[in-house]
């Protein structure tokens, strides 16, 4: 069998079940990759990957939800940026919606750790 390979939109979100994983759900959402110099296109693209995940979450019922730090990494976005883009866009989506969805930003290394608890305070 002949399968096409398709490439999943850029800031969009799909939802599937954990199965193993200690959660019901998984969202997958593609953030953009950045070739040479952040553009205004790719922080719109940044804050639909989180926005796409929250309507989401929503739809299901969803009482929490925790992010990554998505388009950093291998896909380089620059992590203080990435981390502006993502507490911006959850507490703008958050207090339209009057949501009380828990949101927990996961963060691997220490540099993401330092940018998120200065930009909470």
């Amino acid at each position: 069998m002949n399968r096409q390979k398709t490439q999943e939109p850029t800031g969009k979100a799909k939802l599937t079940k954990a199965y193993n994983l200690p959660s019901r759900y998984v969202l997958h959402t593609v953030g953009p990759i950045i070739y040479e110099k952040v553009t205004e296109d790719d922080c719109a693209l940044l804050a639909d990957c989180y926005r796409s995940c929250l309507e989401l979450a929503a739809a299901h019922q969803l009482k929490s939800i925790a992010f990554c730090c998505i388009s950093t990494g291998e896909f380089r976005f620059p992590n203080q940026k990435a981390a502006e883009i993502a507490i911006e866009t959850v507490q703008k989506v958050q207090q339209e919606r009057h949501s009380r969805m828990e949101v927990v930003f996961n963060v691997f290394k220490d540099e993401d750790a330092q940018i998120y608890k200065r930009l909470l305070r």
